[in-house]
């Protein structure tokens, strides 16, 4: 994580959306399923609107700007395959429709297997060690 990305998650954090904080209100202090979330979170060579690192859940806000947008699938793809799972939402969703969209990031939370679950002490009589899930780049 380089320093400029670290300001940059700065600036956007000070800088939020009339819809990122309004979200960012029912998502602080662990008001979903007690689990903590961050906002403009800076992971590998992106800065997420938010993350849930317990779920390795992302979500995004977006406007009428991100409507096909290659860079975003491109993260996407970049953030799938470091096992986190992604939600986008249309800001007219989050601003029109919070109770669907809490409802939507409650039911990817409680289904979503954590980041590093920790291994069964069950059935490794032979030593082999367990297997865990990989790291993201923070």
């Amino acid at each position: 994580m380089t320093k400029r990305l670290v300001n940059t998650a700065k600036t956007l954090r000070k800088m939020q959306t009339d819809t990122e904080r309004l979200l960012w209100k029912h998502l602080r202090a662990k008001q979903v399923e007690g689990l903590k979330f961050r906002r403009q979170q800076p992971i590998g060579n992106y800065v997420v609107d938010f993350i849930c690192l317990d779920k390795s859940l992302v979500i995004e806000v977006d406007g009428g700007q991100h409507a096909g947008n290659k860079k975003d699938e491109e993260r996407d793809v970049w953030l799938k395959s470091e096992g986190f799972k992604v939600l986008r939402f249309w800001n007219n969703e989050v601003l029109n429709n919070m109770e669907g969209v809490l409802e939507v990031i409650r039911e990817n939370c409680l289904r979503h297997p954590p980041l590093n679950p920790l291994p069964s002490r069950e059935g490794k009589a032979d030593g082999s060690p367990h297997k865990s899930r990989k790291s993201p780049k923070i």
